[in-house]
């Protein structure tokens, strides 16, 4: 139920980013792809952002910023040095002794901070999707935006959720959880993938891509003994709520589909 309200609360966001654009949709678009996948090239003759697309990247972006910048590193403490050593602890505790881990990851989080400080969102953001920032945040300025900073807030409130509560932390239950975002381009997996809408070549039997990530996934991490050997063992206990390329492909030309997206996506 919380990742459903954190999940409607990005699409709010990014709806109102798109009726109400800081920058061209391709201006956004761009820099997303950018921020994305690094080696990505804007084209001046690329054909115009549709909002749907638009809204989708930004969707992408935010679920790329709150896992990694959020889920899957511990907001303890209002420094991010501080909060990657953290972190790192629980790591190495957790593969020492997952009972230990949980029980120190619950009464750490008992002391965290409730909401993002400004600061460390902004570097967050920053962090994440660099080129991006520099559309929403003004030069100069030393927080983000209100409607970015409450998802911030948002995030934090559901990554407390998962790694302190009781639940999480009691016996027989050594487990943590970790967020992912299946990267543009790649291909459905069903089992780490719920489509929002109607894939055409899956329904063919054809191979499909990830066209964009809307919320992120979340696995189960716990620890199992096999043969005497201890492994790590990650379950999926919720999937990722993507869109296929083909269901973007309508809305952006092919001509523009190979510089997007690592492979055939289309």
């Amino acid at each position: 139920n919380t990742a459903s309200r954190l999940e409607k609360l990005i699409n709010r966001w990014a709806a109102d980013v798109v009726r109400a654009p800081p920058a061209p949709l391709s201006e956004l678009r761009d820099a997303i792809l950018i921020d994305l996948l690094g080696s990505y090239q804007p084209d001046s003759s690329s054909p115009d952002a549709s909002p749907m697309y638009a809204q989708s990247l930004l969707r992408h972006a935010l679920s790329e910023t709150i896992t990694e910048g959020v889920v899957n590193c511990l907001i303890v403490t209002s420094s991010s040095e501080a909060n990657i050593q953290l972190t790192r602890i629980h790591e190495q505790l957790f593969a020492r002794d997952p009972t230990v881990a949980c029980v120190w990851r619950r009464q750490t989080f008992s002391a965290a901070v409730e909401t993002c400080p400004p600061a460390l969102a902004l570097q967050i953001f920053e962090e994440t999707c660099p080129t991006l920032a520099r559309i929403f945040v003004p030069q100069g300025s030393t927080s983000l935006p209100q409607a970015i900073a409450s998802l911030m807030d948002a995030a934090v409130g559901f990554s407390r959720m998962m790694h302190g509560s009781a639940a999480a932390a009691s016996a027989g239950a050594d487990t943590f959880y970790r967020a992912f975002v299946p990267e543009l381009g790649s291909v459905l997996f069903p089992r780490q993938v719920e489509l929002i809408k109607r894939c055409l070549k899956s329904e063919s039997g054809e191979v499909d891509h990830v066209g964009s990530t809307v919320f992120p996934g979340l696995v189960k991490v716990s620890k199992s003994s096999v043969e005497g050997n201890a492994e790590m063992v990650q379950t999926v206990v919720r999937r990722a709520q993507v869109i296929c390329a083909c269901a973007l492909a309508p809305k952006e030309p092919a001509s523009s589909a190979g510089s997007e997206f690592s492979g055939d996506s289309r």
